[in-house]
């Protein structure tokens, strides 16, 4: 059996630590790099050309869909999702022949991911049908939007409140909690993961701009470039957000789209 050249990209290093631990029993299998983000993964895969990569499916920067999305077909390796349980994104998968493991990775499930790959790769045409069922799988999972949230509950003294998304402003990351600020400059706390959250809400209306920072679109006011390609983003409450470097990429490629 030839080697596998396997690639890891999962923005939580427990869990690229746990998978790279189970790979390594594995002799067939060479771990040949690791991304901690989108963007990074994105470029790792172009410059090392892995036979297969384990792809969170949320991840800052980028998500493992548009990973894909930004791949051309010559550039594509075997995919294999890593998510927790979402039932949308495991029937697009299943639909389509596209591997997938579930977190916590079970060893077996993983061995039975590496035998597919192999046998894949033996294949001549499989980079052809490999993208094919991939931007199926995307096209499916986009399709499935309504686990898309219209409202978040949050707590106020003993009762919760429904905050609509269209009235939230910005989601910031504080800790293990996120800050949300809505456009009259309500703010609220909740307990809950940026990328988690991220993964619920609709992308033509909330865009990152930094690893721990989300704005509504309609909430921008004015948008002023600032040295090394990177924003200051002013919202209509108030609000002051800078941009990250990296994720300046993306925030200017979906204002191109606006």
């Amino acid at each position: 059996m030839s080697i596998l050249r396997v690639m890891i990209a999962d923005d939580e290093r427990p869990a690229r630590e746990f998978l790279k631990a189970l790979l390594a029993d594995f002799e067939a299998v060479r771990l040949i790099g690791e991304a901690e983000n989108g963007a990074d993964a994105l470029e790792m895969i172009k410059t090392l050309k892995p036979d297969l990569v384990f792809l969170d499916l949320q991840m800052p920067e980028m998500t493992g869909i548009e990973v894909v999305q930004m791949l051309r077909k010559n550039q594509m390796p075997l995919v294999a999702f890593v998510t927790a349980f979402d039932e949308f994104a495991v029937k697009a998968f299943e639909l389509n022949a596209i591997d997938y493991v579930l977190k916590p990775v079970e060893k077996l499930r993983l061995r039975e991911t590496l035998d597919r790959a192999a046998d894949r790769i033996e294949r001549t045409d499989w980079r052809e049908s490999e993208t094919g069922r991939l931007r199926d799988a995307v096209a499916a999972y986009d399709a499935a939007g309504s686990n898309v949230l219209e409202r978040i509950p949050v707590r106020k003294g003993e009762d919760i409140l429904l905050i609509p998304v269209s009235e939230i402003a910005s989601i910031i990351a504080d800790g293990e909690l996120l800050r949300i600020t809505t456009d009259e400059n309500q703010k609220f706390s909740i307990n809950f993961r940026l990328k988690d959250l991220e993964s619920r809400l609709d992308s033509a209306r909330f865009v990152r701009l930094s690893r721990g920072a989300l704005v509504n679109f309609d909430s921008i006011s004015l948008i002023s470039p600032m040295p090394g390609g990177t924003y200051l983003v002013n919202l209509n409450n108030g609000q002051e957000i800078a941009s990250s470097r990296l994720q300046s990429k993306v925030f200017r490629s979906k204002l191109l789209k606006l």
